[in-house]
């Protein structure tokens, strides 16, 4: 019997790994794969100093903390380079495949991202050691520009954001002139991108992708994080869902995401993709609420797969075939179809649907019989407590478990039932 580690790297969040660990014991499977018997242990990783020649015992690693933590960052990454562990999500091309990268390379590809420019910082670095140097190659070599003219040329309204974006720091919804200079004079030293915003649209969709899985959500970012995701399965054609499913696939296979959430607009039949490069997506119980048994269930089986598969962690990107597709005279939905092909070989769909059908089937019931437990009933009033002022606990309880129990008769009857 061989034993592989599933370790979950975490901060304060408290909702998801206790119910990712109580999916595990429920389940405790123990899987034939390629001739040997697999056992699977699920720990929550500690912090500490590393020797960077140590070993590891860890497998796979669900890592929520490295996009804002530096130190579990590099240990990741050590990890990864040294001890073949593979990483959920990709801090190399997290770290330097940012929102504008992810733009440049998605309009490359075809997408309809909208318009979008870069503007110089409006204050200098405060380290003065660059403060000095910056000084020097500003009156040298930068072009007085007009902002006025650009954020005319670009039409309003739109959006002035941080180039490298974080749970959402730094956006401004700019309507005029004025705005945007206010938004500009109040940037300080960040880089900024202008993207023109798509007023009146029709449909704001968020996609939660884990490994090939795909999750297309209507969702509504002017209302409070708990109202957020609406529970509407019919809200995009059966072609735009389709579309929007290839291009969430499309962006991750690309970049080697395997955790990550896709948020795109709708309007005169156009699908626009605005925000894609989210190294920590929302996965929490009081967001997602009835999508979040969803959630857990996917990232549970593609933990799983990648584990028992001895799946490689892919640090290096194979752009090249992406870039022939969309640098070629063919239509959109022909470079739709092939890089569904490029995603789906990557993300091995084929052999992860088989691999589910064959040792993954009681996951639903499991998962069903959680929800609908007590464990469940004080996991999320433990985290309504840690979340909402006292005053508020009962009314939010009342919420979330009454999304729940409706995902609950939402559920078919299985076989076992």
């Amino acid at each position: 019997m061989t034993t592989r580690k599933i370790g979950l790297l975490i901060g304060d969040e408290n909702d998801w790994p206790l119910t990712f660990e109580s999916l595990h014991k429920r389940l405790n499977p123990s899987l034939k794969v390629g001739g040997e018997q697999i056992s699977f242990d699920v720990e929550r990783v500690r912090i500490h100093p590393y020797a960077l020649r140590a070993d590891t015992s860890y497998n796979l690693v669900i890592d929520r903390l490295a996009w804002w933590y530096r130190v579990p960052r590099e240990w990741l990454k050590k990890g990864a380079l040294l001890n073949n562990v593979y990483l959920l999500n990709n801090p190399f091309t997290f770290q330097s495949m940012e929102k504008h990268s992810s733009y440049c390379a998605m309009m490359r590809l075809g997408l309809n991202i909208p318009e979008t420019w870069m503007i110089p910082t409006k204050q200098p670095p405060s380290n003065p050691t660059y403060r000095k140097k910056y000084e020097i190659t500003a009156e040298r070599y930068h072009d007085w520009f007009d902002l006025k003219e650009i954020g005319d040329g670009i039409g309003y309204p739109q959006f002035m954001k941080p180039f490298d974006g974080g749970g959402w720091r730094g956006v401004t919804c700019v309507k005029s002139a004025e705005d945007l200079q206010r938004a500009y004079d109040e940037s300080g030293e960040e880089t900024m991108h202008l993207q023109k915003g798509i007023a009146n649209f029709e449909i704001f969709a968020r996609a939660l992708a884990i490994g090939p899985q795909v999750m297309v959500m209507n969702y509504d970012p002017d209302q409070p994080s708990h109202g957020r995701y609406q529970i509407d399965h019919n809200f995009l054609s059966e072609e735009k869902g389709r579309e929007m499913m290839i291009i969430t696939k499309l962006i991750n296979s690309f970049f080697r995401w395997e955790f990550n959430s896709c948020e795109s607009i709708l309007k005169d039949d156009l699908l626009s993709p605005i925000d894609f490069a989210n190294a920590c997506p929302d996965i929490a119980v009081t967001s997602l609420h009835f999508y979040y048994p969803w959630a857990l269930k996917s990232l549970y089986k593609w933990s799983l797969f990648c584990v028992a598969t001895n799946r490689r962690m892919r640090i290096n990107l194979d752009i090249d075939r992406y870039f022939e597709i969309g640098d070629s005279d063919r239509g959109y939905w022909e470079k739709m179809e092939a890089y569904e092909k490029l995603s789906d070989e990557y993300f091995q769909t084929e052999q992860f649907e088989e691999f589910c059908d064959k040792h993954l089937k009681d996951v639903d019931d499991a998962m069903f019989d959680l929800i609908t437990s007590q464990e469940s009933r004080e996991m999320l009033e433990l985290t309504v407590r840690n979340m909402f002022p006292a005053h508020e606990h009962d009314q939010f309880i009342g919420h979330y478990q009454g999304l729940l129990d409706h995902w609950a008769k939402c559920q078919p009857l299985s076989d076992n039932s």
